[in-house]
């Protein structure tokens, strides 16, 4: 199984805005271990939340800048980027634009589907990019 090329397909599909062919890619047993909250840790929640960033970031491009695999296992660095033009977490759109960096670590099966998945983006970055949190002061 070419672990990369599946890699790299889930971040096509998010930008192309399939979130639908997205998931056909997420095994139906699969797993999400970062936390979401209010939603589930499945394939069914992971869809929603790509949903709900694509109606509040309509151009949302996850670009990936470094890729390594071993074994099972594929590892991402992503720069995520896209404009504020839908409410998202209770913010009404900004018109502002954001971009934050993301570590993926995707579980792949023998079927080439993904199966598990653990995450850390830089949740702090984008809301000061938002404006919903100050942003650090200068020294």
């Amino acid at each position: 199984m070419d672990h990369a090329a599946a890699m790299g397909r889930l971040y096509e599909l998010i930008s192309a805005g399939d979130i639908d062919g997205f998931g056909d890619l997420l095994a139906e047993d699969f797993v999400e271990h970062e936390e979401m909250p209010g939603l589930e840790r499945s394939k069914e929640g992971v869809k929603q939340l790509f949903h709900m960033y694509r109606a509040a970031f309509p151009d949302l491009r996850m670009e990936v800048e470094d890729l390594l695999v071993s074994g099972d296992k594929a590892v991402a660095r992503i720069r995520a980027t896209g404009t504020h033009k839908g409410e998202f977490m209770g913010m009404p759109p900004s018109g502002k634009s954001v971009d934050v960096q993301l570590i993926d670590i995707t579980r792949f099966g023998d079927d080439g589907l993904a199966h598990e998945h653990w995450g850390v983006f830089d949740a702090l970055s984008m809301m000061q990019q938002l404006g919903a949190i100050p942003g650090p002061t200068p020294a």
